[in-house]
């Protein structure tokens, strides 16, 4: 990868994702010439400053000044707009893990069933593997508390778990198998966090790419699973950015630079203080000349938009799915002494036909956060006519196609929402847990046999022969769901393949989980028959 000369900044670590459904999706920047690397800022100015001096010397009762700066930094920060946002202490070393790819911990994947944390899987080669934690385990005690049947929150859980690396923590186990509790001191090391959830070759020509963050280690894990997929002979490629939220923007421009030709345009950003910043494809490319399709919907934000814009807009590929969310605004980091930080909005991010990403904010926070509702109340997730753009926002790509900004990225294909197979048995089962349950309940219960099963492939085969969805319905009568025999008619199937699905990931991870769950994916198998050459 040839070094970028052409940019007049430096954009590290952009865009941190949270979750939009928390209302919070951050970023970091950093342009040349930038104080973010201050650990403080002068002391504030003006009223507010005159107004904390007098609170902190001249108010009648003793107060907790820190306090005070705490509440009223949010509320600061909130009249400017959506993504200008204080982090305090206690949760930014938990945001910035995001974008680093990796925490301290003892490397599981867990779920908690009936207050019992079971061990789904292991990280290969991580701490708990290392001294013999197996999947189906059980975790009855972390050091001397118990956390089994006491309704113990995950993110307490979570806290005992994880830890600085090099130390150590005990676990107490059991085992199916075997009588007694299995005790092992665990030594925490650092765990990647991967974002390329999963890539595999939908048919022979054509591969599939999950991602689904943008991390510092999102774009070596890509340009590895894109190099494999290659090797074993793809030709045409669907990328999976839906549910994105975003992440480091360097990550989402190296990306689509393996798309796009030397000199084409990927992004530029623009503040009031700060110039346009051009950012433009390199040579060697990984996937120059191959079909491109890339999947976007209502939850990929900002560094998937960054992505989709961009290769829209140079006429690379086909945006296939439903508008993105429309994060399009440029933070900049701000470090406090005590460990808090600060994102400060500096700038917006462009398309290359000139887009502004980011959807319109004017009318206060409550109303940004709500958009998503107002689409699905429009009908704009199940009808791309009640769609409306005006005319001011069109713009043309490189070969002269008409786009529209507004905020978001509009597909090239619109895919509504598929309620396929949805019942009223069906909703219940799924917003109760049940389905997810119940594919834990099996998979502990036969666990010998699945871990025999090497793919997808056979674990449908072996799952079609066990009358997987008479069980499940018997179960979730157990649980409180009354057998409704036409809502399983009309549901059966659909809930049939999402039990094979996760029974599949419990056993082979997410090469188990998405072969199998694709055949629910209305936009994905619209997107293999358009790329297919079947739907041009």
């Amino acid at each position: 990868m040839q070094k970028r000369n052409n940019r007049r900044a430096v954009i590290i670590p952009v865009i941190i994702a949270v979750s939009i459904a928390a209302g919070v999706i951050l970023g970091w920047y950093l342009p040349s010439g930038s104080h973010a690397d201050q650990r403080e800022r002068p002391s504030p100015s003006g009223k507010i400053g005159t107004l904390m001096q007098l609170i902190g010397t001249r108010y009648v009762d003793d107060v907790d000044m820190a306090e005070i700066e705490e509440t009223a930094l949010p509320a600061i920060l909130r009249g400017l707009d959506p993504h200008s946002v204080y982090i305090p202490a206690r949760d930014l070393s938990r945001a910035n893990e995001q974008i680093a790819g990796n925490f301290d911990g003892i490397g599981i994947t867990f779920n908690m069933i009936t207050d019992t944390l079971l061990v789904i899987s292991t990280v290969p080669g991580g701490p708990s593997e290392r001294v013999g934690i197996m999947a189906g385990d059980k975790i009855i005690y972390v050091n001397d508390s118990i956390i089994a049947g006491v309704s113990i929150p995950d993110e307490t859980v979570i806290g005992m778990l994880r830890g600085p690396r090099g130390t150590k923590v005990e676990v107490s186990v059991e085992r199916r198998g075997v009588d007694e509790l299995m005790t092992f001191e665990i030594t925490r090391d650092q765990i990647p966090i991967t974002t390329v959830d999963v890539a595999y070759m939908m048919t022979p020509e054509t591969g599939y790419i999950k991602v689904t963050s943008f991390s510092m280690t999102t774009f070596n894990e890509f340009v590895t699973a894109l190099r494999e997929l290659k090797n074993k002979g793809m030709e045409r490629l669907i990328l999976d950015l839906r549910g994105n939220s975003g992440g480091v923007m360097d990550a989402a421009t190296r990306m689509a630079d393996q798309f796009l030709s030397d000199g084409s345009m990927i992004v530029y950003t623009e503040g009031r203080a700060f110039p346009r910043d051009d950012i433009k494809a390199t040579r060697g490319g990984e996937f120059l000349e191959g079909d491109l399709v890339v999947l976007i919907d209502e939850f990929s934000a900002s560094a998937s938009e960054i992505v989709a814009g961009a290769i829209q807009d140079n006429d690379r590929g086909t945006v296939i799915g439903r508008r993105s969310f429309g994060k399009g605004l440029v933070q900049e980091p701000i470090m406090f002494r005590d460990g808090s930080g600060l994102r400060l909005t500096i700038a917006r991010y462009y398309t290359p036909s000139g887009r502004s990403i980011q959807k319109p904010y004017g009318d206060g926070y409550e109303e940004y956060y709500n958009d998503l509702n107002e689409r699905f109340l429009r009908g704009e997730l199940r009808d791309a006519d009640s769609i409306r753009f005006a005319d001011s926002l069109q713009y043309t790509t490189k070969g002269g196609r008409v786009v529209f900004g507004g905020g978001g990225i509009m597909p090239d294909i619109f895919v509504p929402v598929d309620t396929t197979g949805v019942s009223d048995y069906f909703l219940a089962v799924r917003n109760s847990g049940i389905i997810t349950r119940f594919s834990l309940y099996y998979t502990e219960n036969n666990r010998e046999s699945l871990s025999r099963i090497d793919t997808a492939e056979e674990m449908v085969s072996y799952l079609k022969s066990r009358n997987l969805l008479n069980s499940f319905v018997a179960y979730a009568e157990s649980a409180g769901v009354a057998a409704d025999p036409e809502g399983i008619k009309t549901s059966g199937e659909v809930i049939e393949i999402q039990l094979m699905a996760y029974i599949a990931r419990n056993i082979l991870n997410n090469r188990g989980f998405y072969p199998i769950w694709e055949r629910l994916d209305n936009t994905l198998l619209k997107a293999l028959e358009y790329i297919s050459g079947d739907d041009r």
